[in-house]
């Protein structure tokens, strides 16, 4: 979650407020102004204004948990984009995962920490901040209480609370295996959000509006968090099975060495403005080239049955028109090499790496011969990872992707192919070629 304004910048991350903050925040200073009532700690604008510093205090404590989770990331070299306060917290948004089991179980215990740190802080302050005003020690009591719970309750064992995360880790340490360490945790996570949907369903047939609908909140969000996890699972495990073969396409035209300059002209052309739908485009096109948004095909040259290279637009440029008639294309070929390759036996989860280098738009897909059998694009690739799952992306939204050659329905493969690596998930983060 990166919405909302940016407040602050701490140790260079982002420090941002989402607007559902906002009405937490009312709500809050709204409860805590009731809390403050009773005990007559003075008058009505005395009373709100302690609600309202409770309030932003409680906030502030929320942001020292995200905090302290950040801090320990950035020890370990993660990045940390941004935190952001929102309606049911905080959270931080990092680029990767912890590469170990400890290092995870760090990252995720610093958050409780700083939580009962200051609720012990608070706690301590209730007295002395009790003698100046009494609205100051029920402040610390409520700021004490309200910090214990956020650390308890952040400890219980399923995702997407800090306990679950230590459930994670441990059983990552004790398995090997981070998917397992998820799986567990997930199904905790998962457990308990229908508790809190039971429970809070109870509680609202009691008459216990307040607290029945929160815990419903938190119960959804669980189960959303939960579904999120899982589709992760699944996503990492589409990227293991898939072979690049499985999405390549025959994206590039091929012409002959001995053909001419104003040949590869006439090439251009048909790529720029292909035949209408029923006709047969002219000109030499490789089989299976059929045009399609994006970007222009590759233009392979072959030498008599053997391949010899690709051309560009570089010779039309910088030789005059006269002289295309005249010169061979073989003449201003460049190797096959000079393309990013990747073979078409390679899992597709490095194909996603190689197309993260942003100078890559585009693979040739190489035979286990070395020869050329297609090319891979961040459409083709998305497009065959959402059919996989079972979600046909949309015709409008695919040529979408395709004019600005992207993942589909921004589709975060990148981001989930480099966690599948510095988790150990996969091994080795190099593709393949020839």
């Amino acid at each position: 979650m990166t919405e909302g304004w940016q407040i602050a910048r701490l140790w260079g991350i982002p420090l941002r407020i989402h607007p559902t903050w906002l009405v937490i925040l009312l709500i809050s200073t709204v409860a805590f102004q009731r809390d403050y009532q009773p005990a007559g700690s003075g008058g009505d604008l005395m009373v709100w204004g302690l609600a309202f510093l409770t309030a932003l205090l409680l906030f502030v404590s929320v942001l020292l948990h995200e905090l302290g989770h950040s801090l320990v990331a950035l020890s370990q070299g993660v990045r940390v984009r941004s935190i952001t306060l929102f309606l049911l917290g905080g959270v931080a948004s990092v680029d990767r995962e912890s590469a170990t089991p400890m290092g995870a179980a760090l990252v995720a215990a610093a958050g409780p920490a700083v939580s009962l740190a200051l609720a012990g802080l608070f706690l301590a302050l209730r007295v002395p901040a009790g003698q100046l005003a009494p609205g100051l020690g029920q402040m610390a009591l409520q700021l004490g209480l309200l910090n214990l719970t956020l650390g308890l309750f952040n400890l219980l064992p399923g995702l997407p609370l800090d306990g679950g995360l230590l459930l994670k880790a441990l059983v990552w340490q004790i398995s090997g295996s981070q998917r397992r360490g998820i799986q567990v945790a997930n199904g905790c996570g998962r457990f308990l959000s229908f508790m809190a949907l039971g429970l809070g369903t109870w509680m609202l047939l009691k008459g216990n509006g307040g607290s029945g609908l929160w815990l419903l909140v938190l119960g959804w969000f669980g189960l959303g968090a939960a579904s999120r996890q899982s589709q992760l699972l699944r996503l990492q495990t589409v990227l293991k099975e898939l072979r690049v073969a499985d999405a390549s396409r025959r994206r590039f035209r091929v012409v002959e060495a001995s053909a001419s300059l104003r040949q590869l002209s006439q090439q251009r052309l048909q790529a720029a403005d292909p035949a209408p739908p029923g006709t047969a485009a002219p000109g030499p096109a490789a089989p299976g080239s059929a045009e399609i948004p994006g970007l222009p095909p590759w233009i392979l040259v072959c030498d008599r049955g053997r391949w010899q290279g690709v051309i560009d637009d570089g010779p039309l440029q910088s030789l005059p028109v006269q002289r295309w008639d005249g010169e061979r294309i073989g003449d201003h070929a460049q190797p096959l090499a000079s393309l990013p390759s990747i073979a078409e036996q390679a899992p597709l989860w490095q194909a996603v790496l190689r197309l993260d280098d942003p100078e890559v738009s585009r693979l040739l897909v190489l035979s286990p011969a070395g020869l050329p059998t297609g090319t891979l694009e961040r459409p083709d690739l998305g497009e065959v990872v959402f059919s996989r799952l079972g979600v046909r992306v949309p015709p409008p939204l695919l040529a979408l992707a395709r004019r600005h050659n992207a993942y589909p329905m921004g589709l975060a493969l990148a981001q989930v192919a480099r966690s599948m690596l510095t988790s150990g998930e996969v091994q080795g983060g190099e593709a393949p070629t020839t």
